[in-house]
């Protein structure tokens, strides 16, 4: 029978024996270590386990992971809704209420009753790489996730705290615009006011701005901020000031809110959440923006997969629609078995 125990795995980094959840984030600064989802509506869970050891992601077994088929997927946006929505921002944009807003839309599948994240997790280790892949796997406390994230969110090192926000996405570098250059300035210099709120006076820092990336399938503009946490601050105060991700919101973060609020008609979930660990013993964390993320929802028997684009005045509804369908392609894939994924790789 198929193991669904609790399980955090984060690269090589896998954590056992769950001890205890709590949706508290002063849990975060007491002791142990910690497997984190947040999702983007808000709701923490924050799972701590007894055992931490390192082993390799497992190769995948055939016929472990028995995902939809690739015509089951359905989008709570479908074309002519999302690049009519893509329309309205633009309107609001012009208005000067929002300089930009991050839409999104939610795929689901039918998925078996006994489909296991992890599973999914050796797949897309193999056929989408990513810096801050994992799984956390909870079924009792109603999450479970699989992640290929390349975003990183938060990352901690006792007080340097950093961001690495991801905007402008492109099959090639040659495929960067200039609209997505500015949209990643607007997004660092918003992540500069977020970590600003509880980082000390003067020290926030923008170490690298719009690096390229080089990621399966595509390439994005990466920066990085980062700054020292003020001691009367800890994670509370943290993901109080900077969650949800200002790559996924939009800026301003409060208006860009008020619109995707009424624009997008499914919940993000843990997609454009957080997700990712935190020991608290040594006083370090890695969350990562929950992008390129499966979940799990057993109330429904689906599986679910966020794409978005962020949209500006530059923004071309058509071109943003190709943009969502781009990040969400070859994941798709994997999850759906289009792609044999072996050992060694990804072949079609």
């Amino acid at each position: 029978m198929l193991d669904l125990s609790p399980l955090a795995r984060f690269g090589d980094r896998v954590a056992t024996g769950l001890l205890d959840v709590t949706s508290d984030p002063a849990a975060l600064d007491s002791a142990g270590f910690w497997a984190v989802v947040a999702d983007f509506e808000g709701a923490l869970t924050c799972a701590r386990f007894a055992d931490v050891h390192e082993e390799p992601v497992p190769v995948p077994v055939p016929g472990q992971w028995r995902g939809p088929a690739v015509d089951d997927w359905t989008s709570s946006l479908d074309h002519g809704a999302y690049t009519a929505a893509v329309r309205r921002i633009r309107e609001h944009i012009a208005a000067g209420e929002v300089y930009q807003a991050n839409l999104c839309r939610v795929l689901s599948a039918p998925v078996a009753p006994d489909a296991d994240v992890d599973a999914l997790t050796a797949l897309l280790a193999r056929g989408n790489p990513a810096p801050y892949g994992g799984t956390v796997r909870l079924p009792g406390h109603g999450v479970e996730v699989a992640t290929a994230s390349p975003e990183l969110f938060l990352r901690r090192v006792g007080r340097t705290v950093e961001s690495g926000p991801i905007k402008g996405t492109g099959r090639t570098e040659a495929d960067l615009l200039e609209k997505d250059h500015a949209e990643n300035v607007m997004i660092v210099d918003l992540v500069r006011n977020d970590l600003g709120r509880v980082c000390e006076g003067g020290s926030v820092t923008v170490p690298d701005l719009c690096a390229v990336e080089k990621h399966p399938g595509l390439v994005h503009l990466v920066s990085t901020v980062r700054g020292e946490l003020r001691e009367d601050a800890g994670w509370p105060e943290l993901l109080g000031a900077a969650f949800p991700p200002g790559s996924v919101t939009g800026a301003p973060k409060s208006s860009a809110l008020r619109i995707i609020d009424a624009l997008e008609t499914a919940p993000r979930g843990p997609y454009c959440g957080g997700v990712g660990w935190v020991d608290a013993d040594r006083g370090t964390g890695e969350l990562a923006v929950g992008i390129r993320t499966f979940w799990i929802d057993r109330e429904h028997a689906e599986l679910r997969f966020g794409t978005g684009a962020g949209i500006t005045w530059g923004s071309d509804p058509e071109g943003e629609w190709r943009e969502t369908e781009l990040k969400a392609a070859r994941l798709l894939a994997i999850a759906s078995g289009e792609y044999e994924v072996s050992g060694e790789g990804l072949t079609t």
